[in-house]
């Protein structure tokens, strides 16, 4: 008699598990999978209502790459705070409840910042508050995943989300300053927190219950002690710290988004640009490596093996650095562009280290590991830009950019000759178990 699969799975899922290829097709046949991608792409397109306009605007009343860059940079702030503490609450609960939980409340605190009343003191609050609840979201999100898909099914499940992300980044980029001009503020605001609703419903309808993870010996430690157990999980082992500060490499290839708007005005002056306004150019660049990171996610997952992909990790990871070295040159607009895209082509790297840390990680830590992970992720993002702005204030936005591809070239040729040494190690103590 055949065993019966657990909801919510397809039959190639398990087949993926056993290293076979799946599709794009049957990972979104996955009832399951659908309701966590459908409600990922909802939030993402409200959440870029609220923030396409912020480089330009900070830019155009100070005329300063600082002050653009720190602002930018700062968003990143309640991420970095809540993620190592907050993100715990996933594995101390029920993951779909903390999802749902952090999804009715930010519908509430969205809904407060629509309203024209609230004073600017409060809608600041509202903001940190909004983005601190990210953090034991994505966390939770992150460790359902593989509870939802195995195997390659995973990686393509991520790829997937990753181009939504991607996806909505780029056109959030290239619309939104157009809707909110046609909508206001307020109301973009209150689309954005309908979202959160319908992510939420969507939540209820398509995601199945699952008991809360609990320990070998049924404890329930506090949160800081589950945090300091996450960061000797994840820097304990040279396997885990190395998928991490590959993670944690985006920093310098992030960094340019930053500065986007003063190397926009750098490059409206030369008659490369044609008459093209800054914001325009300012959109066309933030958009490149968001395109870029599309292409990059689809050919990786579909065209490269799931055996060989962790082959690929070092070379791509350099790929997501080099490009950025030609703005060195001071090329026109056509060059910058193609070079980011190809950045971002680059990044689809992170697919592999993602699903190669999730085999690492025991499924009952998993959102604490990855919510230290996305913290350090933040953080290096954060800093990056904030270092790119105070140098761009010296130097110009074209040097620096070059700058950070060189120094992201170095770290990941480092990284890529650890990772090559820990496959090697693991390849020698099996070879070894095998002889003996």
């Amino acid at each position: 008699m055949r065993a019966r699969r657990p909801p919510g799975r397809h039959r190639r899922a398990d087949a993926a598990a056993e290293g076979q290829r799946a599709t794009y097709r049957e990972v979104i046949a996955i009832r399951e999978f659908r309701a966590l991608w459908y409600g990922q792409g909802l939030s993402l397109l409200g959440d870029q209502l609220a923030q396409v306009a912020l480089a330009v605007l900070v830019y155009d009343r100070t005329r300063s790459a600082l002050a653009t860059a720190a602002v930018y940079a700062l968003t990143y702030l309640p991420s970095i705070v809540g993620g190592p503490l907050l993100a715990g609450l996933a594995d101390r609960f029920a993951r779909r409840g903390v999802m749902l939980a952090c999804d009715l409340l930010r519908f509430v605190l969205v809904a407060a910042m629509a309203l024209p009343v609230t004073p600017f003191w409060a809608l600041c609050v509202l903001v940190f508050l909004v983005v601190l609840l990210s953090a034991p979201f994505s966390a939770a999100r992150a460790a359902l995943l593989p509870e939802v898909l195995d195997g390659d099914a995973y990686v393509i499940g991520s790829a997937l989300q990753n181009m939504t992300n991607q996806a909505g980044q780029m056109l959030g980029f290239a619309a939104g300053g157009a809707v909110i001009a046609a909508m206001g503020p307020y109301r973009a605001l209150a689309v954005d927190a309908a979202t959160f609703l319908a992510s939420a419903l969507i939540l209820v309808s398509g995601v199945r219950r699952r008991p809360a993870p609990c320990p070998d010996d049924g404890s329930r430690p506090s949160m800081w002690t589950m945090a300091r157990a996450g960061a000797r999980l994840v820097f304990g082992s040279r396997k885990l710290r190395t998928l991490v500060l590959f993670a944690w490499l985006c920093g310098f290839y992030v960094l340019p988004e930053g500065i986007a708007a003063p190397y926009a005005a750098r490059l409206a002056i030369g008659a490369d640009a044609g008459a093209l306004p800054v914001p325009v150019i300012t959109g066309l660049l933030m958009a490149a490596m968001p395109a870029g990171t599309v292409i990059g996610a689809f050919l990786f997952s579909k065209f490269v093996a799931p055996a060989r992909r962790l082959r690929f990790m070092g070379w791509l990871a350099m790929l997501s650095c080099a490009p950025l070295i030609v703005t060195a040159l001071r090329p026109p607009l056509a060059v910058v562009l193609a070079a980011w895209v190809l950045s971002g082509v680059g990044g689809a790297y992170q697919l592999a280290a993602n699903a190669a840390f999730v085999q690492a990680v025991p499924a009952e830590r998993r959102a604490q590991a990855f919510g230290i992970v996305q913290s350090g992720l933040m953080a290096a993002q954060g800093i990056g830009i904030l270092v790119g702005g105070f140098a761009a204030e010296r130097l110009g936005p074209e040097p620096v950019v070059a700058l950070s591809g060189i120094a992201g070239v170095v770290c990941a040729a480092v990284l890529a000759m650890l990772w090559t040494e820990s496959r090697g190690d693991k390849t020698s103590r099996v070879r070894a178990e095998a002889a003996a």
